[in-house]
Formats: C-alpha cells, structure tokens, sequence
C-alpha cells in the first residue's frame, strides 16, 4: 500500500476543519480590527484629507529602513495575491485556447527542459509567453492610471460583500439547514445587507475619488 493511501486511512488530531475554522476566524478577526481601526483613526485624525499613505502622505520620509520594509511587505504581500487570483483567468484563457486550436504544438505542447538540481522541468511556451505579456501590460497599465487607493477601494468594495459576507452566509444556512424566515436567519440577512450597504457606500466613494484623479491625471505620475 502506498504512502498516500496509509495517510489517508489516519485521522488528523484535532481535525482539520476545526483548525481551519480556528485560523480563519483569528485572520478574519486580526485583518478586521486593522483595517476598521486604521479607518476610523484615520477619518477621526484628519477627515477626508487623510492620505492614502499614512506612512509618506505628509511628506516625511524617515525613517527611510520603515518605508522600504513597508514596501518590500507590500511586494510580497501581492506577488502572492497577484498569482492565486489570475490562476483563473490563466486557466480560463488556456482552456478556451486549447479548445479552439486543439492542434496547435505551441499552445498545447509541454517541452522538457532539464534543471539543474531538479531534473526534468515541463513548460509550455503559450503559457510561459502569453502570461508574462498580461503581466507585463497589466504593470504598464497601473504605471499609466496610478490611482492605487482608489482603484484598490473600488475593487474592495464590489469583492467584500458577494465573497467575504453573501456566500459565506448562504453556504452556512444551507449546511446548517437554517430554517427560512426564522431568526436566526433573519439575523444573518440583517447582517448579510448591513455589509451589502457598507459595499456600496465604499464603492461610491471610490468612485469619486476616481473622478476627482482624472481632473488632474497624468501619465506615469502617482497622484
């Protein structure tokens, strides 16, 4: 029997959904309290003039080490993000080009390539030229538009409330059979359009301060 079947046969001590419940409730929870606090502080301290960046929207610059530890975090942070979230539209993309071009060597050839210390490496050069390309263009078009808050705010504001509050919600009425109507099921859709509300009001907002950039945008210029 394989090493993976015999894994498979062992019950994991605690069970691994109370352990992603547990971890899932402590980073909703700790990046909840951040950001409500850094909004609320902020609007608090300085009203709608409060800067995007806190650390350098005053003009000071030090301590320099702070600014490019913060920014080298910012890097990593979305290097990772950037690639968990286009894994679906790469793959959206190859598939309907695999479909159209079945038997095209360049979009659905895998070339061996032999790696030192590793061993034989696949690549597939539609894959390695078409997604370097979208990164790039990507890159040049947030170079030419820098409205990085906004855009930011807007993109938060429309994911927030389908992905973080609506299907987590319906997911768990539907688990837990959740009668219709009852109340706690009124309490989570009370909940459910409270965020719905708060989505909007920020997408709103957003949207203006997108308005208010393009009156004074200029290309490859950070606002």
């Amino acid at each position: 029997m394989a090493i993976h079947e015999l894994q498979d046969t062992l019950k994991s001590n605690p069970p691994e959904n109370e352990v992603m419940k547990k971890a899932s409730f402590i980073g909703v929870l700790i990046t909840s309290m951040f950001y409500v606090l850094c909004g609320c502080i902020g609007y608090a301290a300085f009203g709608n003039d409060a800067p995007g960046n806190f650390l350098t929207g005053f003009g000071f610059y030090e301590p320099f080490w702070l600014i490019d530890f913060s920014n080298a975090c910012i890097v990593v942070h979305l290097v990772g993000a950037y690639q968990v979230f286009c894994q679906i539209f790469f793959a959206f993309v190859e598939k309907w080009c695999r479909k159209q071009w079945p038997n095209n060597g360049f979009i659905g050839k895998e070339r061996a390539v032999s790696v030192p210390l590793y061993g034989k490496y696949y690549i597939n050069s539609f894959r390695l030229v078409w997604r370097t390309m979208y990164v790039i263009l990507m890159t040049v078009i947030a170079m030419i538009f820098p409205f990085f808050n906004d855009f930011m705010g807007l993109i938060g504001a429309a994911s927030y409330w389908p992905l973080c509050v609506f299907f987590p919600i319906e997911m768990y009425i539907a688990q837990s059979r959740i009668p219709k109507f009852s109340f706690r099921w009124a309490l989570l859709q009370i909940l459910s359009w409270a965020c719905l509300s708060v989505s909007i009001v920020a997408a709103v907002g957003s949207v203006q301060g997108l308005a208010a950039d393009v009156k004074t945008y200029k290309p490859f210029k950070t606002q």
